[in-house]
């Protein structure tokens, strides 16, 4: 899962990247310090078609929120195992559908991670700072995420459209840094608590 989520981060970074250059190269030719010609080049340059590309946009995404779908089942269920199903709030068909359904998406899914964490920690209430700010980061990347996209999608008719594409492109780079990395260590510490509890699990009994 943590190479998954790599490779979201990295694809953010290309289209980061690439409508950046776009800026500068469409300022430097309103300039007249850049030619017709590298404007053409460069929309039809591998970075560009890394970054406009909808599968690689959709693809690593899914994968990864599958991936980790799965981690958060089976950690889920270890954490019941460790200290009953009590200590969380949620049912198991949550798990899955808080993150599909409407409004309760807002706050079900940070719910469910921050009992299973609270569950597996060795002490019976750890701080869920991290837990908070990789909710925080990925709930203002879910709003942020519907810009980005109709900015990119737009024909752009001046500099400042190009400008306002790049700038939403950089926040929603940084959030996902920043939710990703979240993520990781979270993840990364619920299993490493699991792993050193003697009553684990690993399926459901």
């Amino acid at each position: 899962m943590t190479v998954l989520i790599l490779i979201v981060l990295l694809r953010e970074l290309v289209v980061l990247v690439a409508n950046w250059r776009d800026y500068e190269l469409i300022h430097a030719y309103l300039d007249g310090t850049a030619t017709e010609a590298e404007l053409v080049a460069a929309d039809a340059d591998a970075l560009t078609a890394l970054s406009g590309s909808a599968l690689l946009s959709y693809l690593p995404w899914s994968a990864a929120g599958v991936a980790f779908l799965v981690w958060l089942w089976r950690a889920r269920i270890n954490a019941e195992s460790l200290r009953g199903r009590d200590t969380q709030r949620r049912t198991r068909i949550w798990i899955v559908g808080s993150w599909i359904t409407p409004v309760v998406n807002l706050w079900y899914p940070y719910q469910i991670v921050s009992d299973v964490w609270q569950a597996s920690s060795p002490r019976r209430s750890a701080p869920g700072a991290l837990v908070k700010a990789w909710w925080a980061c990925f709930v203002l990347l879910g709003l942020v995420r519907p810009i980005q996209w109709r900015l990119a999608k737009q024909d752009w008719t001046s500099e400042s459209d190009v400008l306002a594409n790049a700038n939403v492109s950089l926040l929603f780079a940084v959030l996902a840094v920043a939710a990703g990395v979240l993520v990781v260590l979270i993840v990364r510490q619920v299993t490493a608590w699991q792993n050193q509890a003697p009553q684990t699990v690993g399926d459901d009994q």
